[in-house]
């Protein structure tokens, strides 16, 4: 099930990019490597994959995952229809 607002809100407040420039997560190419290092260690890592994969959002650095990263998961996973529903339940990246 997708977050609330308030749901959403609450756990942007947690994440360690909160202060980061937005521009820092828009990159592309070998600047991607240096982005995802901002999400190593955030509290709120599932938060930010699930917003991003159930949004089925283009473009930036999500929960440590490229958009190349995220499409595949998306292609190759169909079977998981929420992902907030998947990482909720203890549910890892699929492999």
């Amino acid at each position: 099930m997708p977050a609330t607002a308030h749901e959403r809100d609450q756990w942007i407040a947690l994440a360690q990019c909160r202060d980061v420039d937005p521009d820092a997560l828009f990159v592309t190419g070998a600047e991607q490597r240096r982005a995802t290092r901002i999400c190593h260690g955030c509290p709120v890592l599932p938060q930010c994959r699930a917003e991003a994969l159930d949004n089925k959002v283009e473009f930036g650095i999500w929960g440590g995952l490229t958009e190349r990263q995220r499409r595949a998961l998306l292609r190759n996973h169909p079977e998981i229809t929420s992902w907030a529903e998947h990482f909720a339940a203890g549910g890892d990246l699929p492999g």
